[in-house]
């Protein structure tokens, strides 16, 4: 585990403060300073998200968002964590890749997602079909073509096949994925269930390491990312403290149907949440990872041992930008103590 990287995917969150939810502007030069940070703490990638339509994320366009984000860092991989294939044609989506490629360079990765939009009138407005998710694979087959140049018309600028391509899923695209030569980014239960006390085996890992096949001309070599959310403080109160804006608004979005900015914990905590709410808090707390330093180091090294993952992604978002970097660096410090220096960033083409 020593070789594990630490990364990160921020979904630029927005949050309500005094009153009001805090502009959009503002939330991007956030993420922006925690994208700068990241770097020089040494984490490896910094990826952002695509959320259509939910008043809680101001991040719907990520490939608009990272020349931004590349323009402050010099160093640490930027990615798409994802591109959600059933909002775009294939040929967009490999003309935004190719631009990205040629704008970035070769710290450029592209997550590719399978998610359609929360509810239907939002699907509507993307013009979803109603099998929108069942066209997935063929999709992302017409997406390699156009980036790899073997389809049947060209989409410029030529990607060439120099982005290295990644799926996410909770495990069901993993053979998918290995057959085409991808990296994965696994999430929900297939990571989160390595925090329970006595795990079932890893069926979606196994599956991915014994179907990949590299692919030509991109040539990625077999690659995990587990996708989990992480808080650190001082202590496990002030951790909790951290996590629970999301898990708050979570909880909400089941009653209400929308994912609302993120409130601070202290306005939580006064609302006192019912009964069933607090189930549901405490469900989604057991599968995120927070507490101190040492707390989190084993908890992540559990989640490894069941993942076999090659590098650990940092997901959730801190309803304080000041609490979130903190977290960051506390987290990053307590691997390297562990692990050595090798959480730092590459710039190298050919390296997951």
């Amino acid at each position: 585990m020593s070789t594990v990287k630490l990364s990160i995917l921020d979904r630029a969150n927005t949050r309500v403060h005094d009153g009001a939810t805090v502009s959009a502007r503002q939330i991007f030069a956030e993420v922006t300073r925690r994208a700068k940070a990241a770097e020089q703490l040494g984490y490896h990638r910094f990826w952002v998200a695509e959320h259509h339509s939910v008043p809680g994320i101001a991040g719907s366009a990520p490939t608009l968002l990272i020349p931004h984000l590349a323009a402050a860092t010099s160093r640490i991989r930027l990615g798409t964590g994802g591109i959600m294939v059933p909002s775009h044609q294939p040929l967009v989506i490999a003309e935004h890749i190719g631009t990205l490629q040629a704008l970035v360079g070769p710290r450029f990765d592209a997550g590719l997602g399978a998610s359609v939009a929360f509810t239907k009138p939002v699907r509507n407005a993307l013009r979803q079909p109603d099998d929108a998710k069942d066209h997935f694979g063929q999709d992302v087959d017409n997406l390699i073509a156009y980036l790899d140049g073997t389809a049947d018309i060209t989409a410029y600028p030529q990607d060439a096949s120099q982005t290295q391509l990644f799926v996410l899923t909770g495990g069901g695209s993993a053979k998918f994925a290995a057959q085409r030569g991808m990296g994965l980014v696994l999430g929900g239960p297939a990571v989160t269930n390595g925090l329970k006390p006595a795990p079932e085996s890893n069926t979606a890992v196994a599956t991915y390491r014994e179907h990949f096949t590299a692919a030509e001309p991109r040539q990625q070599r077999p690659y995990i990312i587990a996708s989990v959310n992480i808080a650190v403080a001082k202590s496990r109160q002030a951790a909790e403290d951290l996590v629970l804006s999301e898990a708050w608004a979570l909880t909400r979005s089941r009653s209400i149907g929308v994912f609302q900015p993120l409130e601070a914990p202290a306005s939580i905590r006064a609302a006192k949440p019912s009964a069933q709410q607090q189930r549901r808090i405490d469900r989604l707390l057991a599968t995120t990872i927070y507490g101190t330093q040492d707390d989190v180091v084993e908890q992540i090294h559990r989640v490894l041992a069941y993942t076999q993952a090659d590098e650990v992604m940092v997901t959730g978002n801190i309803w304080d930008p000041t609490s979130q970097q903190e977290s960051d660096r506390l987290l990053i410090d307590a691997w390297r103590a562990v692990n050595g220096s090798s959480a730092s960033c590459s710039t190298k083409a050919n390296q997951s």
